[in-house]
């Protein structure tokens, strides 16, 4: 369980910036790329992730229904394409969602809310479920940035080769 909203907001604040590292070691010719036709491009997938964080998730977590806008390039009359656009989508739909989330009590983590489909859950159980989500899309993304070319810093700091190395020298 999550223990209490302070808790959340800094756990929350780190697991977004390890996914903005992929945004940042983009070139813009990357952003409306998609690893097969069909699929969500850099740009869909970060405009995925802010706006179901705040029109979703946000919004759920207040008692209030989804309003998610969609992924597309068209998203706000177009201010979230390119690279900055997308960046300022995505920091702004952050902000927003932290200061909603900020005034979530501890007594409200554990009240229930109703996601989408209609389920009532605990709301800390839908931020869970939010962690989850933008972590099974962050694989999505470091592996895309692999398939472009662009080398994205390491999650936790090590590489795996690093982690083998170290690990051998301590065994």
């Amino acid at each position: 369980m999550l223990q209490d909203t302070p808790s959340f907001l800094a756990y929350w604040r780190n697991a977004r910036s390890r996914t903005v590292r992929v945004l940042e070691a983009l070139a813009p010719e990357d952003l409306e790329w998609a690893p097969v036709p069909g699929a969500f491009t850099f740009g869909d997938l970060f405009r995925h992730l802010a706006g179901l964080e705040r029109f979703m998730y946000a919004e759920n977590v207040r008692g209030r229904p989804s309003a998610y806008p969609g992924h597309g390039v068209e998203l706000s009359g177009g201010l979230a394409a390119g690279l900055d656009g997308v960046r300022a989508y995505l920091d702004r739909c952050h902000a927003e969602s932290l200061a909603l989330f900020g005034t979530l009590t501890d007594a409200d983590l554990l009240a229930p809310c109703v996601n989408p489909a209609g389920a009532s859950m605990a709301t800390w159980k839908w931020l869970r479920a939010m962690a989850e989500h933008e972590a099974h899309h962050r694989g999505q993304l470091y592996l895309m940035a692999s398939l472009r070319g662009r080398p994205v810093a390491s999650l936790f700091g090590l590489t795996e080769e690093q982690l083998a190395a170290a690990s051998k020298t301590k065994s």
